[in-house]
């Protein structure tokens, strides 16, 4: 069950709330339709509810706001447009990851793509998806957690009448099974023949929360429609035939050659195009739009109530006598002027099973139902505590009769002004990072043809450098010309460290619709691990691929290794780990995979001379027998020989490069922790 309360937008710029206090229900077992004749405004009230953009009001789902549920994913599944995944991904691919983000087996996958009719289509690329089967993997990845709760924003757009009639039919089998659906739509045909209950939306407020067929009735009405190339001319005969005979016909002229004709039938229109020879091209009974409802208008002060109710106090009114109950949104569209009836379940008189409003002077207190979690005890007083019962919890279990169902709010308190802010909280971090982080890896050919085309460049410089016969065996295999400020692997771990932060950005599988990514510690742990494992396969790689090529070009005498060879390898695995790090982590700051390869080629370009020149000044003291004295300050005894270790590990930091990349790292660690701790604080 969803309840909304006082959703109002930030206003902008001294304009008025695009958004203004739209309260509604959703109930459970049912289909319930946001109708509005512009998309953004219902975008907006489900982004309102979902805690993707900042204003006020409140929206409980079971009973509890959305960041009150610890895993919103398994109570509420979403989907507010396109599928935000990499266009190289498979179908499968896809859902496989998500399920690591949501914490669900990864046999999950399979049994979503069975139910939406994707298994023939699972080895597909999303980019090569049409809209039906677009909106087919949307709906997949919304009940991938088998939540309770679905929220769809325009999901029948620019479908077929086939794909619309599916989809429509999968929501209400997810709705008799227990659970609760609501979904925008513009056409009021749609909202009509797919929803059980209609929230009517018109400038920013509600106007009109009603049954289906009470909105069928009171909002759409049958009608001719015609195609004919004299439209004009048959427009002016039939309303010259209505007002001889004195009939209540209205005939609307369409764009092109269409005319929409109210109050008649197709057999009268016949009869008169027949008389007169006009030609037709269409006649056909259909059921058309009377028109949005007039826009909402305050109440006169002046009129009478009706019998038997209380006059329902105007929300200035209800801010400055604290305690007075508020007016629910159904009885406040039936008491606007003009507006289409409402049905008997609609109006202002109390349900059977609640209680009339109390006096202001004699409150009656709010039940209080035993919270999900210790720190769920305080609710804002000026919304309805509105707890479900123990079967209402439950998906599958029918709806409680005797709750109740928010047509008469109880109040706890003093009513407060404003609703309480909604605050715009971070992406959570996916359940299973390290999972998550090896899917999205390598679920994308992006990375075997970066270590494909690494492994190729490298052979090649290698080779070429080898008939000169003046470079080292150390950057032989390497393949790192002195003409370049980077070999190509490191270049490689780098870009492949860029993109573990750069893809989440451009294609936000964990963030869709928040801009955002999560900073936490879990992801950003799980994405260097992966990271540190590429390189280190890359850096193996072109070591023994350079190897065994320059072996069978060359002969043995030019792969013969030196004596220092341990070192020169640590030294090896090291920078192509730091470099993949240092892209990673520069991506992840600067939100860009061009960024994080701008970071990383400014190590040697640009702060590695600045560090030479720095170290090349005089100096009257060294670091020399630097190990033997962390030796003497430990507090346990070091193995025999460690000294040389510490030694090598000593003189690789002393080099320009790898002490800028160190600092390099250091300062950009700092910096992602510092927006990590931002983002948690605000």
């Amino acid at each position: 069950m969803i309840q909304a309360t006082g959703l109002t937008s930030n206003p902008k710029k001294d304009q008025p709330p695009t958004i203004d206090d739209v309260s509604f229900e959703a109930r459970a077992g049912r289909v319930t339709a946001l109708l509005g004749a512009v998309p953004a405004e219902t975008a907006d009230v489900l982004r309102l509810m979902l805690q993707l953009e900042p204003g006020r009001g409140v929206t409980y789902f079971r009973g509890r706001p959305l960041n009150r549920i610890a895993h919103p994913s398994r109570e509420v599944g979403i989907l507010l447009g396109d599928v935000p995944g990499h266009p190289a991904r498979t179908v499968r691919g896809q859902l496989r990851m998500l399920c690591a983000a949501t914490g669900v087996p990864v046999t999950r996958a399979d049994e979503v793509l069975e139910v939406v009719g994707l298994v023939s289509l699972r080895d597909e690329r999303l980019g090569t998806l049409s809209r039906g089967m677009d909106r087919r993997l949307g709906l997949a990845c919304a009940l991938l957690a088998d939540p309770h709760t679905l929220v769809l924003n325009a999901p029948a757009e620019a479908l077929s009448a086939r794909e619309a009639a599916w989809l429509h039919a999968m929501l209400r089998a997810h709705a008799q099974q227990g659970g609760t659906v609501l979904f925008t739509t513009s056409d009021p045909k749609e909202a009509a023949r797919a929803a059980d209950r209609v929230i009517t939306l018109e400038q920013g407020c509600v106007v009109a929360d009603q049954d289906a067929a009470d909105f069928a009735r009171t909002r759409l009405r049958p009608r001719v429609a015609i195609r004919s190339p004299h439209a004009a001319r048959l427009l002016a005969l039939l309303t010259k035939e209505a007002r001889v005979a004195r009939r209540s016909v209205e005939v609307v002229r369409e764009d092109g050659n269409r005319l929409s004709v109210y109050g008649s039938t197709t057999a009268d229109v016949g009869e008169t195009a027949y008389k007169h020879g006009v030609l037709l091209h269409q006649l056909a009974d259909e059921v058309g739009d009377s028109g949005p409802p007039p826009p909402p208008q305050e109440p006169s002060a002046t009129a009478a109530p009706h019998p038997g109710t209380a006059p329902a106090p105007s929300s200035a009114a209800a801010a400055s006598h604290p305690g007075t109950a508020p007016t629910p949104p159904s009885a406040t569209a039936a008491s606007l002027p003009g507006t289409a009836p409402t049905p008997a379940s609609a109006t202002a008189a109390p349900h059977p099973h609640t209680a009339p409003a109390t006096p202001a002077s004699h409150p009656q207190p709010a039940p209080t139902p035993a919270p999900a979690d210790p720190q769920a005890t305080a609710v804002p007083a000026y919304t309805q505590d509105a707890k479900q019962s123990e079967s209402d919890e439950k998906p599958g279990a029918p709806a409680n009769k005797n709750a109740n169902d928010g047509s008469q709010p109880v109040t706890s308190g003093p009513l407060h002004p404003l609703p309480p802010p909604i605050t715009v909280h971070p992406a959570r971090s996916p359940l299973r990072p390290l999972r998550y982080e090896l899917r999205r890896a390598t679920g994308i050919p992006t990375g075997y043809l970066t270590v494909a085309l690494v492994l190729a460049v490298s052979a090649l410089i290698s080779v070429v450098q080898a008939r000169t016969g003046h470079t080292p065996l150390p950057r032989l295999l390497a393949a790192w010309p002195y003409e370049l400020p980077l070999p190509p692997a490191a270049l490689g771990a780098g870009l492949l460290g860029a993109l573990s932060f750069g893809d989440e950005f451009k294609h936000p599988a964990l963030a869709a619709d928040r801009g955002t990514v999560p900073r936490r510690l879990g992801l950003l742990a799980a994405k260097l691990v992966v990271c540190a494992a590429t390189a280190l396969l890359i850096a193996a790689l072109v070591l023994l691929s350079d190897a065994a090529l320059l072996h069978v070009v060359y002969g043995e005498e030019v792969t013969r290794l030196p004596a220092d060879w341990p070192s020169l390898t640590a030294s090896w695995l090291c920078l192509l780990t730091g470099c993949s790090w240092a892209g990673l982590l520069a991506a992840g700051v600067f939100r860009s995979t061009a960024a994080g390869l701008a970071a990383l080629l400014a190590v040697p370009v640009v702060l590695v001379p600045v560090v030479q020149k720095a170290l090349a000044g005089p100096s009257v003291r060294t670091a020399a027998g630097l190990p033997a004295r962390l030796r003497d300050l430990a507090l346990v005894q070091w193995p025999i020989g460690s000294e040389h270790y510490v030694a090598g590990a000593v003189r690789m930091l002393a080099q320009p490069i790898a002490f800028t990349l160190v600092l390099s790292l250091a300062t950009l660690m700092a910096a992602y922790l510092l927006t990590s701790m931002r983002s948690r604080l605000r």
